[in-house]
């Protein structure tokens, strides 16, 4: 059992993961991670992130003006996600979770560097038929890996020159479906050992998470096309950061 000062942590953890995620359309589950402050043993703060992942995510794919539209163009890219998630879910509990993890953050470091210098790359509509399912398979077993969901699916959705909203979308439909898929994996793999208390406790941090995300989504809709772009990067190269310190300490 929870103490109140721990519950009232959550609460305020999911709080910020929600504003993230509503500002820059991801970032709820690193954030949330700071769970591990509070001496939560991992898995646990994992599972914490289920339910909230899932209902943001759905949320913002839903509440996007292009839905049948990405779905119709990206759809093998998510089933490349869906296939790699599950078959490498197991490798979240391996002992090399770390090292992942850092290489992970150093490659978003570059992406965002690289990004706030105007220097990214594009993905022809031409090579898209070839590229989604690879990158949609290769972000399923990062995830898999580390339990983060963004590379390569993010560089990819950026380079393919999305409006704001529809990137937005995009990412919603991506991390949607990486969530679905982690959660299988791991119930397949046995790493949920107590799911109904588990789910308990995921049900309890959506509130917060979602009041976070609607106040972050207010806060974008005011934002000009640059200055997302701006923020979007700078979120990207805090992540990665993040991830960088977490899989070296």
């Amino acid at each position: 059992m929870l103490s109140a000062g721990v519950l009232a942590w959550i609460g305020a953890v999911f709080l910020a993961a929600g504003f993230v995620k509503g500002v820059v359309g991801m970032g709820l589950p690193t954030v949330a991670m700071g769970l591990r402050a509070v001496t939560m043993p991992p898995a646990q703060a994992a599972a914490l992130l289920l339910i909230p992942s899932l209902v943001t995510n759905l949320w913002q794919l839903l509440t996007g003006p292009s839905f049948g539209r990405l779905c119709k163009r990206l759809w093998t890219m998510m089933a490349g996600v869906m296939l790699g998630t599950v078959a490498g879910a197991g490798l979240l509990t391996g002992t090399h979770t770390g090292a992942a993890s850092a290489g992970l953050g150093a490659a978003l470091v570059l992406y965002a560097i690289l990004g706030l210098a105007k220097a990214g790359f594009t993905t022809p509509v031409r090579h898209e038929a070839l590229m989604s399912p690879l990158v949609g398979v290769a972000t399923g077993l990062v995830t898999g890996a580390t339990g983060v969901f963004v590379i390569p699916a993010v560089p990819y959705l950026q380079s393919l020159r999305l409006e704001k909203e529809d990137l937005i979308q995009a990412l919603g439909l991506s991390f949607t479906v990486s969530t679905a898929a982690l959660a299988i994996g791991l119930f397949r793999t046995g790493a949920l050992a107590s799911p109904s208390a588990q789910l308990a406790g995921s049900v309890a941090a959506l509130a917060p998470a979602l009041a976070g995300m609607f106040a972050g989504q207010a806060l974008r809709r005011r934002m000009s096309i640059e200055t997302f772009r701006k923020v979007f990067f700078v979120g990207l190269l805090a992540l990665g950061v993040y991830l960088v310190e977490d899989g070296i300490l």
